[in-house]
């Protein structure tokens, strides 16, 4: 089976970035561009011979790991406020951060459920709906767009005892993928997945706050011109399209005063 595989490549994914290292670019980023980053990682090395290391996480967890010393050169968060908070509080260059994308949620359920998402979120409602995965929301952007969706649908209060929480959208997934429930609220990068095997309702915008995900260089950096090259091969139309085809939707233009790739700011 396809899904126990990429439950495995979840589990690598989310291992400490080795401490021998040391030449690396080093890059935590939000678990929805888990399958995105790898592609834009590889084609940034293949353009410019650096090396770059990567780990996975919620955005609220990796901001915290950052404000404690974690030896990180870039952040991409799932929220601009982790970001901007690692800016206001010394932590991140300000001339650095980036809006990169806007994440989107979606009600997911694998490819062999009876559950029908399209049916949206009155869906969680039914009886044969006995637990509902979403990321944490005291430290998970798509966790806390979820609740702010199932609040204004007015669904909230009845399902609130079937929720089941991941530490990021990752887990949630893993939590449905696995049969430890019925159904998830994530991000469209993981319904959009490569074997990811299931069907999914794009939950309107409306009914949460838009997921604005930005970069930033930090300052403890010791790679600090591979990074900023790094963000500004996130603005070139070839990341732009890994971003667009993988579910996350990116800044439109390019920025004109972006530093060319290799160049030091």
């Amino acid at each position: 089976m396809r899904v126990p595989i990429l439950l495995i490549l979840f589990a690598l994914s989310l291992l400490p970035i080795p401490a021998c290292a040391q030449d690396e670019l080093r890059v935590a980023a939000a678990a929805d561009t888990q399958f995105v980053l790898p592609q834009i990682v590889a084609a940034f090395e293949q353009r410019t011979g650096k090396k770059i290391g990567t780990s996975f996480g919620s955005s609220g967890n990796l901001s915290a790991q950052i404000q404690s010393g974690a030896p990180f050169d870039v952040f991409l968060s799932a929220d601009t406020a982790y970001a901007q908070k690692l800016v206001d509080s010394g932590f991140a260059s300000a001339d650095s951060l980036y809006k990169y994308a806007e994440g989107k949620l979606v009600l997911w359920v694998p490819a062999n459920s009876q559950l029908d998402p399209s049916l949206g979120l009155n869906l969680l409602l039914a009886p044969e709906v006995k637990r509902i995965a979403i990321a944490n929301p005291q430290h998970a952007p798509y966790g806390r767009a979820a609740v702010a969706a199932l609040e204004k649908s007015g669904v909230y209060g009845a399902i609130t005892p079937k929720l089941v929480l991941g530490e990021n959208v990752s887990q949630a997934f893993q939590f449905v993928s696995s049969g430890n429930a019925n159904i998830a609220l994530l991000s469209l990068s993981f319904a959009k997945a490569p074997g990811a095997n299931g069907k999914y309702w794009l939950i309107p915008e409306n009914l949460y706050p838009a997921i604005e995900q930005s970069a930033v260089v930090l300052k403890n950096s010791s790679h600090r011109a591979a990074a900023y090259a790094f963000l500004a091969f996130l603005r070139t139309p070839e990341a732009k399209m890994l971003l667009q085809k993988s579910g996350l939707a990116p800044q439109p233009l390019l920025l004109p005063s972006a530093p060319a790739i290799g160049e030091k700011p």
